[in-house]
């Protein structure tokens, strides 16, 4: 079995354990290795813009707001854009910061026909770590993964 089955399979069995109303869950690195594996994966960054400018983003992320800043209100063009950009079929990986919004994005894109949606753990920064910082303990940033500052 190779290991984007694998992969596959322990995010099926997260979703299983977990209830999920989508496809699955993956780690930061799971995630990585999927969209390199995968033909026409995407990663579909849910956070605001405010976060994309100020916290950086993962190279080549599709850049979809789940909720608007500042006011935080649903992005009500959400499954639009959507749509316009993520071919349901593909597998498609939702990251915001801490895995929050990600997971909403996920079930809300699964209803409407996203065969392959996974909500990737952790978030982009991850848990707050000691100091109460995030992007050091955990998450993409945490796992060392590539990403740019705006």
């Amino acid at each position: 079995m190779s290991t984007v089955s694998n992969i596959l399979e322990k995010a099926r069995q997260r979703a299983n354990e977990s209830a999920l109303a989508y496809s699955g869950a993956v780690t930061p690195d799971e995630a990585w290795a999927l969209l390199k594996g995968v033909q026409g994966a995407k990663i579909v960054d849910v956070r605001t813009h405010a976060e994309w400018q100020f916290v950086g983003t993962v190279p080549d992320a599709l850049l979809i707001e789940w909720k608007r800043y500042p006011d935080m209100a649903l992005n009500p063009e959400f499954l639009t854009q959507l749509k316009a950009q993520v071919d349901p079929q593909n597998v498609v990986l939702f990251l915001c910061r801490s895995g929050a919004r990600s997971h909403d994005a996920a079930a809300l894109a699964a209803r409407h026909g996203y065969t392959e949606a996974y909500n990737i753990l952790e978030g982009f920064e991850g848990d707050k770590d000691e100091q109460q910082h995030r992007g050091q303990k955990n998450g993409w940033k945490g796992h060392k993964l590539p990403w740019t500052q705006g």
